[in-house]
C-alpha cells in the first residue's frame, strides 16, 4: 500500500541538462520521498513557477496520432488511453520515479491468505467532475460490465478474465474475488468510469464520449471539445484530488507531417512535440528556447508475420501466405535483417537493437537470447534454410511457394511512420536476395487488413506498461477472436499451447524474482518461434519550448518520456515558464484552418469508433 502525496499539488520540478542520445509499504514519507526525486530530475528551469495574471494557460501539444475512440472500454491507440488517463482516475497508479504501484482511486488494498480475495480502501475525497462523489460502486460496475459484456471488455479485458465477483459493500470498500490468484491486482490499468453516467446508456459500447460536452471524469483534466483528426481539448479539473494542474487547459493539436508540427514549434503555434526523426532532433538541438529530451523508451519496434488468422474455436479466415505456417520460413526472414544496420542507418543511434519482447528499460523482465539462442544476421544461412525446406528458386531467381508461384509478400507499413517507409525498403533489397519479393503497403488505416488477416507481414509496436501483463496477453490463444467478424484482443493471431502455459503461471506468481524469470521464458519462447522479429527499442525523442514551459516531469525520473507516460504526471505537473510567453498561434479553429491548407492535418474519419486501430506505430499506451 501507499499514501497520498503530502500537500496535493503536483511536485516541483528543477532543470534536468539535456540527454544525449544514449543515454509497496509505507505511509506518509515514501511517496513524499519519491516525488522529491522526481523533482530533482524533471526537466526544466528551477526557477519555473505558474503566474497568476487572471490570463488562461494552455499548454498545446503536437500529436501524431487520430483518436480511435474515446470511450474507455474500446479504445486501444496511445492517442486515446493517454488521453483517458487524464480524463479518469485509474484504481492505482503508477509511482513517477521508479514504476511502484501507489494510491489511486485505492489509499489501501490488502489481500486473503490465499490470495483469492481482495480488498481495497476507496477514497472518500474524490469527486466526479459533476460534484458527485466517487464511491466504490463507480469502480465495481465498471469490472462488473467488462465481465458480463465481451464488447466491453475489448480494450482491457485481460485485467478481469479472473475475476470471480467485484462487490462494493460500502462505499469505501471494493471486494474482489478471483478464481486463481492474480499477480496483478495492484496494476489493473482500467479507466473507472462514472456509474451515474454510464449505466443509462443502453449499450455503453455506443457511447462516443463526443455527442455532450464537458464529459464527467475524475481525472486531472475534463474533456471539453473533440474534433476528429483535428484536435482535442481538456480543461483543468480543480477539484482533483491531487490538485488541480497549473495549466488551465490542455490542448492536443494533430499534425499528419512531422516536419509541420516542428515548424509550428518554432513559430510558436505549439509548445511541444513528440516522435521526433534524428534529422529533427538534430535541427532542434540548439534552437533557442527549445528543450530537447532524448531517453530510452517504452516501446518495441517489431516485424510481424502472419500465423494463419483464426478464432479461438479454430475457424480459419484472412488470406497469409501459407509459407509463413513454416517455422523454418520465419527463422529465415528473421536471418536476413540486419538489426544493428536499421539501428544505426534509420534510427541513427537513437534506439537500441531489438532482442526480446519488452524493452531494456524495464529490467527485471527484459530478456536477452544467449549466444545459442540468437538468431544471427546470416542472409547466406538464411537462403540455405529456405533451399532446405524445399522452397527453391526458378530460373529467374525467384523463390516459389508451394502451390509454384513466386513467393511475393505483402508487408502493413503506417503512412505517417517514416521509420517505416525506410525499413520496408530494407527489407526489399534484403528479401529480394532471397528470391523473395515484397510489396510495400502504406497506409492510413492499416487496422481493416490486420483485423481480417489480409497481410502477410506487418510492422508492430507496443507501448509496455511497469507490469508487462497487457502486453503479454496479446499473444494468448484467449486473445483471439470469439468468432467470425468480431475483433478480439490479439495482436497478431498467435497461438502457442506453450507460451500459454508460462502466461497462467506468471499471472499467479507473486514471488517478483519467480515471475520475472517466468516472463523472461515467455520472451524466449515468442522469440524462438519468429512471429515476431523485434527490430529495435526506440528512444522517446521530444521537445518543448522552455519559454511556454517552465518545468514538467518525465516518467521514469532518472531518464524517461514526457509523453505517453503510464499515468498523468507529466501534463498534471507542467508548470507555466515566468516569465510565460503566450502562444502565437490562434485558437484552434484558425490554427486549424491555415495547418488544412499547408496539408499538415489528418485528414480522414477517425471520429468513428474501432475496436482495432492502427494509423501509427503508436498503438497502445
Amino acid at each position: 500500500m501507499e499514501p497520498d502525496p503530502p500537500g496535493g499539488g503536483p511536485p516541483p520540478t528543477v532543470r534536468r541538462a539535456r540527454r544525449g542520445r544514449r543515454g509497496r509499504p509505507a505511509r506518509g514519507a515514501a511517496l513524499a520521498a519519491s516525488l522529491a526525486l522526481v523533482a530533482a530530475a524533471s526537466v526544466g528551469p528551477a526557477t519555473a513557477t505558474a503566474v497568476d495574471d487572471g490570463a488562461p494557460r494552455t499548454l498545446k501539444v503536437a500529436v501524431s496520432q487520430s483518436v480511435d475512440s474515446l470511450n474507455p472500454f474500446l479504445a486501444t491507440r496511445l492517442i486515446s488511453t493517454s488521453v483517458h488517463r487524464l480524463m479518469y482516475e485509474y484504481l492505482t497508479g503508477y509511482d513517477p520515479v521508479d514504476g511502484r504501484a501507489v494510491p489511486g482511486l485505492a489509499t489501501a488494498w490488502r489481500a486473503s491468505a490465499d490470495k483469492l480475495t481482495w480488498t481495497y480502501t476507496i477514497r472518500s475525497d474524490a469527486r466526479w467532475s459533476d460534484g458527485v462523489p466517487v464511491t466504490a460502486e463507480d469502480v465495481a460496475w465498471t469490472f462488473r460490465t467488462m465481465m458480463t459484456d465481451e464488447a466491453a471488455g475489448a480494450a482491457n479485458g485481460s485485467f478481469v478474465d479472473n475475476f470471480r465477483a467485484v462487490s462494493a459493500p460500502e462505499p469505501t470498500r471494493l471486494v474482489i474475488r478471483l478464481h486463481r490468484p492474480q499477480a496483478t491486482m495492484t496494476a489493473l490499468d482500467v479507466p473507472i468510469v462514472p456509474r451515474h453516467v454510464w449505466a443509462k446508456a443502453p449499450e455503453v459500447t455506443d457511447v462516443t464520449n463526443t455527442e455532450r460536452f464537458p464529459v464527467v471524469g475524475s481525472g486531472p483534466f475534463v474533456l471539453v471539445d473533440h474534433r476528429p483528426d483535428s484536435y482535442v481539448r481538456l480543461r483543468a479539473n480543480p477539484t482533483f484530488w491531487r490538485g488541480a494542474p497549473r495549466f488551465d487547459e490542455l490542448l492536443l493539436t494533430y499534425y499528419k507531417d512531422g516536419d509541420a508540427a516542428v515548424a509550428a514549434l518554432r513559430k510558436g503555434e505549439v509548445s511541444f512535440v513528440q516522435g521526433l526523426t534524428p534529422a529533427q532532433a538534430g535541427a532542434l538541438a540548439h534552437e533557442p528556447g527549445v528543450t530537447l529530451n532524448d531517453a530510452p523508451g517504452r516501446r518495441f519496434y517489431a516485424l510481424a508475420t502472419n500465423p494463419g488468422a483464426r478464432t479461438r474455436d479454430g475457424q480459419r479466415f484472412g488470406d497469409g501466405h501459407p509459407s509463413l505456417l513454416d517455422a523454418r520460413v520465419r527463422r529465415a526472414l528473421f536471418m536476413a535483417v540486419d538489426r544493428e544496420l536499421l539501428v544505426e542507418r534509420v534510427f541513427q543511434g537513437h534506439a537500441v537493437v531489438g532482442q526480446g519482447y519488452l524493452p531494456p528499460r524495464f529490467a527485471a523482465y527484459h530478456w536477452r537470447p544467449s549466444a545459442d539462442q540468437r538468431v544471427p544476421y546470416d542472409p547466406a544461412g538464411a537462403a540455405r534454410l529456405l533451399d532446405g525446406a524445399g522452397y527453391r528458386r526458378d530460373g529467374q531467381g525467384r523463390r516459389l511457394g508451394a502451390d509454384g508461384e513466386p513467393i511475393v509478400y505483402r508487408l502493413l507499413c503506417h503512412a505517417t511512420d517514416p521509420n517505416d517507409k525506410a525499413i520496408g525498403r530494407y527489407l526489399q533489397e534484403w528479401y529480394a536476395e532471397l528470391g523473395i519479393g515484397v510489396e510495400v503497403q502504406c497506409l492510413d488505416n492499416v487496422t481493416d487488413p490486420w483485423t481480417a488477416g489480409e497481410y502477410d507481414l506487418a510492422f508492430d509496436g507496443w507501448s509496455v506498461n511497469p507490469d508487462p501483463d497487457f502486453v503479454l496477453s496479446l499473444h494468448t490463444c484467449g486473445a483471439l477472436p470469439a468468432s467470425l467478424g468480431v475483433p478480439g484482443a490479439t495482436d497478431n493471431f498467435v497461438c502457442d499451447r506453450r507460451y500459454d502455459a508460462l502466461y497462467a503461471r506468471q499471472l499467479a506468481e507473486y514471488d517478483p524474482e519467480r515471475r520475472a524469470e517466468l516472463v523472461r521464458l515467455m520472451q524466449e519462447r515468442l522469440y524462438g518461434t519468429g512471429y515476431l522479429n523485434v527490430l529495435a527499442y526506440p528512444n522517446a525523442v521530444e521537445a518543448y519550448r522552455s519559454d511556454r514551459i517552465g518545468s514538467i516531469t518525465t516518467m521514469p525520473a532518472a531518464a524517461g518520456n514526457i509523453y505517453g507516460q503510464d499515468g498523468y504526471w507529466s501534463w498534471w505537473s507542467a508548470a507555466p515558464a515566468r516569465p510565460y510567453r503566450p502562444d502565437a498561434g490562434a485558437a484552434p479553429g484558425g490554427v486549424l484552418a491555415g495547418l488544412a491548407a499547408a496539408g499538415a492535418v489528418l485528414a480522414g474519419g477517425a471520429g468513428a469508433v474501432a475496436l482495432r486501430r492502427r494509423a501509427t506505430a503508436d498503438d497502445r499506451e
